[in-house]
């Protein structure tokens, strides 16, 4: 038995010097390949994504569907959400990785209060007078011409402090400080005014799409954020971000920097063929046929895009939560951002 031992170890246990010869000359070639044998020590593990089905989540869904995550060796995950509080909630909670596109920059703020160092934004989806994001809307028959004359109405805003604190702030800077603010659904903003449970409401592309391809609905004014809040129709406001928890990208700095690439390829596709990319909407949102032709694509903007002018509006948004005491101290964007670490 001993005898058997032996001979099994020698014949199948043990390397031969012709195998330990080979194993060396890999590790080699990998090594001045650029490929440090710790590589192999770090996993491709689970990265689950929350999103809201908005258009702005479309380069996530492009890098999905077209296999982006895939090709880079990554399992990533989509997990789709009522309201962008939720997905914060979950990222605290760890039940996250990190938030796509359209995710509300001012609830990963909150985020970010709630729980120090939480995440860092590598992209953003900046909208304005040219790239709609933000509009507010009323039925196509009724006789408002501005927002001003929206005083005493009952107007509908998206659910979560971001949508709530907006669509209040640009009714102010317009006069209107008596309107009743409802929180509702943003898929259900164009009944709600046909139906005439609201009078308008401040809503998010694509429901001004929506209503204007019913007839029931037209669009007041678009683009109100950067009008009203930072002061400039041009200006960019950054109202939602795609980002990773900081706690992932310590223990997985690797496979971080591999799903943002193939995320940045999601949103090189949208900028390179907007109109391919609208299919990618189907799906993920409510957006088909010709409302995915016609609905309009806020840009993007990676995080070694941004120029100091940029953070400066960033924070500008940020800083109307804190002057309304919604934010419970002062947010800095700059911490926020992604740095390639």
């Amino acid at each position: 038995m001993a005898i058997f031992f032996r001979s099994t170890l020698r014949g199948s246990l043990l390397p031969s010097w012709r195998r330990i010869s080979k194993i060396g000359a890999l590790i080699t070639l990998l090594i001045f390949a650029g490929i440090a044998p710790q590589a192999f020590a770090e996993s491709s593990p689970k990265i689950r994504i929350g999103f809201w089905p908005i258009a702005a989540g479309l380069p996530f869904f492009v890098a999905l569907d077209k296999g982006y995550f895939k090709e880079a060796g990554l399992d990533v995950e989509s997990v789709k959400f009522a309201a962008p509080p939720q997905i914060v909630e979950a990222m605290i909670a760890g039940r996250l990785e990190g938030s796509a596109n359209g995710t509300a920059s001012a609830a990963l703020a909150i985020g970010e209060l709630a729980s120090p160092g939480l995440v860092k934004i590598f992209a953003s989806n900046p909208s304005n007078v040219k790239n709609v994001l933000d509009e507010f809307i009323v039925a196509s028959g009724s006789t408002y011409k501005s927002i001003k004359d929206l005083a005493g109405k009952r107007i509908a805003s998206g659910p979560g402090i971001q949508n709530t604190t907006l669509a209040r702030t640009v009714l102010e800077r317009n006069g209107v400080t008596d309107a009743q603010i409802v929180e509702v659904p943003i898929g259900q903003h164009v009944g709600a005014i046909i139906a005439g449970q609201v009078d308008a409401a401040y809503t998010l592309e694509p429901t001004g799409t929506v209503g204007r391809l019913a007839g029931a609905t037209r669009v007041l004014e678009g683009g109100v954020i950067a009008t009203y809040v930072l002061g400039d129709p041009m200006a960019p406001w950054f109202g939602g971000s795609a980002s990773l928890t900081t706690d992932f990208i310590k223990k997985n700095p690797g496979v971080a920097k591999k799903y943002i690439a193939a995320y940045a390829r999601g949103i090189n596709f949208v900028r390179a063929s907007p109109g391919e990319a609208r299919k990618y909407l189907a799906g993920y949102t409510a957006i088909e046929g010709d409302l995915a032709k016609q609905v309009p694509l806020p840009a993007y903007t990676l995080h070694n895009e941004f120029t100091k002018s940029d953070i400066a509006m960033f924070q500008k948004f940020f800083d109307l939560f804190s002057d309304k005491k919604i934010f419970s101290a002062r947010v800095m964007v700059e911490p926020m951002l992604y740095k390639g670490e």
